[in-house]
């Protein structure tokens, strides 16, 4: 009886705490400023369709500097690339690109990582030794190789991308996962939900992953960073998003020739990149000091 009450007291804790740490995360001035350079991107992209820009793919005039009167009376606020197009608006429509399927591409690596590692780590045996085995041959893998490969033989897609990102990223996921359940199912509410006759799904999904959170979010963070940067060096390598979507790796790619009388061209996405990978990083160090608190 004691260990059925000490084991449903622990959602409503495990909840309790998640809150909690949201009401922290405004006592640590890193963890705020990282989440504002990712709101900020986030409600830029989301406004884009509404907001006053051109056609980010359309070629409007000759190649112009920023702050360039346009024809209309409008103004080209960061001027226009050798093609013409408006480059503050292929840079905000370029964070749509980048935060759907950055995000897209984590979410997918995540529950394949986390379903592998939950599933080698509380049942062991000949399933650890399966998943483990295939997670280091994929991990001994050159990373940049991995994605080449992918690429290269399915196609320069966002879905492909997807994909490429869950072969590269699942098995670290799998060996994050594993170690912390491997120190979980020894809990006395996992014994509890053992004894109740609870099944190993259940345990797995609603006992264990739920408590293994705290250092999942923080990873997750880090590699929505580490996803952004991927995107912007396939784009850069010709293997991202197809044209004529902007891609701020390919924006730098196309523009890079002409850096010596036109850096802007490049600098603007490169700065796009390094804010938002900026935020996501300063956002898992806040959160990482949050729970250290806890």
């Amino acid at each position: 009886m004691t260990a059925e009450v000490q084991n449903n007291d622990n959602a409503p804790s495990a909840i309790g705490k998640f809150f909690k740490s949201i009401g922290l995360l405004r006592e640590s001035p890193i963890a705020v400023f990282g989440l504002a350079l990712i709101l900020f991107w986030v409600i830029l992209a989301i406004l884009a369709p509404v907001l006053p820009l051109y056609d980010p793919n359309a070629p409007l005039e000759p190649f112009k500097f920023p702050l360039s009167e346009a024809r209309d009376g409008g103004l080209y606020w960061l001027g226009t690339d050798h093609k013409g197009r408006d480059i503050l608006s292929r840079v905000i429509f370029g964070a749509q690109q980048v935060l759907v399927w950055a995000t897209m591409a984590t979410l997918v690596a995540y529950i394949v990582g986390m379903l592998m590692g939950v599933v080698a780590g509380y049942l062991g045996g000949w399933w650890d030794e399966v998943i483990s085995f295939v997670s280091n041959v994929l991990l001994s893998f050159p990373v940049i190789v991995l994605y080449i490969i992918i690429i290269t033989y399915l196609g320069a897609t966002g879905f492909n991308i997807v994909l490429a990102v869950t072969f590269a990223s699942a098995p670290g996921i799998m060996r994050i996962v594993r170690g912390l359940v491997l120190d979980l199912r020894t809990r006395d509410y996992i014994f509890a939900a053992q004894t109740r006759g609870e099944s190993s799904i259940y345990i797995m999904l609603v006992e264990l992953l739920p408590n293994a959170r705290g250092p999942l979010i923080v990873d997750a963070c880090l590699r929505l960073g580490y996803t952004t940067i991927t995107i912007a060096m396939l784009g850069y390598l010709g293997l991202g998003l197809p044209p004529p979507d902007p891609d701020w790796g390919k924006m730098i790619a196309e523009t890079q020739p002409l850096g010596s009388f036109a850096g802007h061209m490049a600098i603007v996405p490169a700065a796009a990149i390094s804010s938002l990978v900026l935020g996501f990083n300063l956002l898992a160090d806040g959160l990482r000091e949050i729970s250290m608190r806890d």
